[in-house]
């Protein structure tokens, strides 16, 4: 395999990245909810080349019992990249990064739920890359969000995450894989609609003017990802209010 650096790929022609977005854009983005009739909530989301499935089971009992918190819930968050979900197969089962992944993740959601509603108990949530495209954090983090609210857990609000990135020294919005990999930096954030940040990472340099560029960009896509995170959590919940009203007419009859 040939050895390449940032120097030997071109991230911009005619103004626009390798896939046709312009700087400030996000990938298409997709998400259904409800989709595991197991799980007490869930969710599917694509986000570019990004295909994830989360579920969340609880609040139930805490296994082994000395685990329990008596004035809250615990929360368990494991993030977990399928073997088959990247070119080079991955071996199976967790590793440093993935324990890395899992505890940032569940640090990003956790100020938003109200554990205390929960003594003793413990909520799973379980992450699960099934093709990876670059941005698989931001993306199971957003999944996450939606079926924990899918599974009626108590929450301040939404989380929201996207990350910034620096190719070929213009900041970008929601790096693809090529720019993950051969970029300068990369910076992804979770934050709840009122801008509050409860995850910040960067892995690279950026000067002080480009970090404030990226974070300002970040957020932006934070936001516009939570719109499409409400619309999908409206229409789930619409359609089953318009399916139930039908049934009752059709009792009624």
């Amino acid at each position: 395999m040939i050895a390449m650096d940032e120097n030997d790929i071109s991230f911009f022609k005619d103004g626009l990245r390798l896939d046709g977005r312009r700087a400030d854009e996000l990938r298409p983005v997709k998400i259904e909810v409800g989709i595991l009739a197991r799980a007490d909530g869930s969710c599917y989301i694509e986000m570019g080349g990004n295909k994830v499935i989360a579920a969340v089971y609880g609040p139930r009992e805490v296994h082994p019992r000395h685990l329990q918190e008596v004035t809250r819930a615990i929360v368990r968050y494991r993030y977990n990249m399928a073997s088959f979900s990247v070119e080079e197969r991955k071996r199976p089962g967790p590793d440093r990064r993935s324990y890395e992944l899992s505890k940032v993740s569940r640090e990003a959601l956790e100020p938003v739920i109200l554990t205390s509603f929960f003594p003793r108990s413990v909520i799973d949530v379980f992450v699960e890359v099934l093709q990876a495209d670059a941005g698989t954090r931001t993306a199971g983090i957003n999944a996450a969000a939606v079926a924990l609210a899918d599974a009626g857990i108590p929450m301040k609000s939404m989380i929201s995450s996207c990350a910034a990135g620096k190719v070929g020294d213009t900041i970008v919005l929601d790096p693809m894989k090529e720019e993950d990999n051969f970029g300068q930096a990369d910076l992804p954030i979770a934050m709840t609609p009122n801008g509050d940040i409860t995850l910040m990472q960067m892995d690279g340099n950026l000067t002080p003017d480009e970090f404030g560029q990226a974070v300002t960009m970040a957020m932006k896509g934070a936001k516009d990802i939570y719109e499409l995170q409400r619309r999908a959590l409206v229409a789930k919940y619409s359609q089953i209010s318009t399916d139930s009203a039908r049934e009752e007419v059709h009792l009624c009859e």
